[in-house]
C-alpha cells in the first residue's frame, strides 16, 4: 500500500518541529524477582561502547482510545517484564575490586513515555527516500551508548502519536540483548498485549557457557564514549526486498554455483543479499581495483556452541566475521562468486573458531570500535 502525505507543511517545517511530552512513567514488573546478578559475557562486555538498539512498530490508529490503548500497553510491558527480569535491571560494576560488570536484577523498572506528534502523518515518515530525522525523535535514549545502563533503565517504550498512525518505539540495552534476544522480548511484549502469549517461550537466563568469562574489562576513568563524531553528515535510507525478488536472487545465486561446479552446500537468502549488497557498495564507491575490502557480519552462535545454547539464551551469543576480498574480484566476479566467499565464512565458524575468538578477547579485553560495529551486517539467523 502506497502512503503519501496530504500534508501541504514544507518538509524542513515539519522537521523543526518537536513531539510534545503527554506523560512520562516507570513502568515496574507486576511480580518481584528473585533472580540474581547475571555476569556480562565476552559477546556483552564489547557493546557496552554501542548505542542501544532502537527498533519499533508504524501503526495505522486503532480503534481503541489511546488513553486505553496506554494503560493497555504499560499493563502488557509489566506483565512482559516479570518473563524478562534483566530488562527491569540496571548494570552494575562489581566493588570488590574485581571490576566484574552484572546485570543486576532489582527490578527499578524502565521508561515508558507517550508523545502527540499529530502535525505529521505516516506519509511524513514513509514518503522521503531518506529516513527522515524526525524519525529519531520516535526513541528515548537516542544517542545514549549501552554503558550508561549503569544508572538509566535497561528499556524505554516510547508511543507516539501521529495524526493518522501511531508509532511504538523501544530502545534497549545492547551491553544486555543482541537482536535475537531483542525480538524475543519484543515479540513477547507484542504478544502480551494482544492476548496470544506463548509461555513455553521465555528466555533462558542461564550463565554457565564459555561466553562467561573471568577476564576483566577495564574502563577508563570517566567511562567509556562513542568513538566516532556523532554529528559527521549521514543519510540513512531504507530499502525493501520483496519475498519474490528475494526468491529469484537466491536461485539465481544458487544456479550460477551450480554451473561452475563448486561445493553442494546451498547459499542462503540471506548470504544472497548480502553478496548483492557488497557488489553495489562496492561499485558505487569507484574503488581502485586493487582496494581491499570488507564485508562483516555478525552471527549468532547459540547453536554454533558444542553444547549448544538454549535457543531463547538471553543476552548477546553473536560475533563478527569479516569477509576480504578486492574492489575488482567484487565488482567483476559473478554474484555467486561474493555470496560463496560469505558462505564459506559462515560455515567455518563453528565451535573451535567460536572458543577461538573467546580466547583472543581474553588475551585482549576491549569494546567494541562503534565506527565499525556501525558497518556491521547482523545476521541473527
Amino acid at each position: 500500500m502506497a502512503i503519501s502525505s496530504s500534508s501541504s507543511v514544507s518538509v524542513s517545517a515539519l522537521a523543526s518541529q518537536t513531539p510534545s511530552l503527554v506523560s512520562k512513567c516507570t513502568v515496574f514488573p507486576d511480580q518481584k524477582s528473585s533472580l540474581g546478578d547475571l555476569k556480562l559475557s565476552v559477546s556483552d562486555l564489547p557493546m557496552l561502547s554501542c548505542h542501544y538498539i532502537q527498533k519499533g512498530g508504524l501503526f495505522l490508529r486503532p480503534p481503541l482510545p489511546i488513553d486505553a490503548l496506554i494503560s493497555l500497553l504499560k499493563g502488557a510491558l509489566s506483565q512482559t517484564l516479570s518473563k524478562f527480569p534483566p530488562v527491569a535491571g540496571r548494570l552494575k560494576t562489581n566493588s570488590d575490586g574485581a571490576g566484574y560488570i552484572y546485570i543486576t536484577c532489582n527490578d527499578a523498572g524502565v521508561e515508558f513515555i507517550h508523545k502527540n506528534a499529530t502535525f505529521w502523518s505516516i506519509g511524513d515518515v514513509l514518503s522521503p527516500v531518506h529516513v527522515p530525522d524526525l524519525v529519531k525523535s520516535f526513541f528515548a535514549f537516542d544517542g545514549t551508548i549501552s554503558y550508561e545502563g549503569h544508572n538509566k533503565p535497561i528499556l524505554a517504550v516510547q508511543v507516539t502519536e501521529l495524526s493518522d498512525g501511531l508509532f511504538i518505539g523501544c530502545t534497549m540495552n545492547h551491553a544486555v540483548t543482541d537482536g535475537t534476544s531483542f525480538w524475543h522480548f519484543f515479540n513477547t511484549f507484542a504478544a502480551v498485549t494482544t492476548g496470544v502469549e506463548n509461555i513455553s517461550k521465555l528466555p533462558n537466563l542461564s550463565r554457565d557457557s564459555v561466553l562467561i568469562s573471568n577476564a576483566v574489562l577495564k574502563i577508563p576513568d570517566g567511562g567509556l564514549k562513542v568513538t566516532f563524531d556523532e554529528n559527521e553528515p549521514l543519510n540513512e535510507r531504507i530499502f525493501s526486498f520483496s519475498k519474490e525478488s528475494i526468491i529469484k536472487l537466491k536461485a539465481r545465486v544458487n544456479m550460477q554455483k551450480s554451473l561452475c561446479a563448486v561445493s553442494s552446500i546451498e547459499i542462503s537468502s540471506f548470504q544472497s543479499l548480502c553478496a548483492l549488497l557488497w557488489r553495489a557498495v562496492t561499485r558505487a564507491r569507484k574503488l581502485p581495483a586493487t582496494k581491499m575490502t570488507t564485508f562483516r557480519m555478525a552471527v549468532n552462535c547459540r547453536h554454533r556452541l558444542n553444547p549448544k545454547l538454549h535457543p531463547y539464551y538471553f543476552g548477546n551469543a553473536i560475533q563478527s566475521i569479516p569477509t576480504y576480498a578486492s574492489a575488482s574480484d567484487v565488482v567483476w566476479k559473478n554474484l555467486c562468486w561474493c555470496a560463496e566467499q560469505l558462505n564459506k565464512n559462515v560455515n567455518a565458524h563453528d565451535d573451535d573458531m567460536v572458543r577461538r575468538l573467546v580466547e583472543s578477547w581474553e588475551s585482549n579485553p576491549m569494546v567494541f570500535p562503534a565506527r565499525e560495529l556501525r558497518r556491521c551486517i547482523n545476521n541473527d539467523g
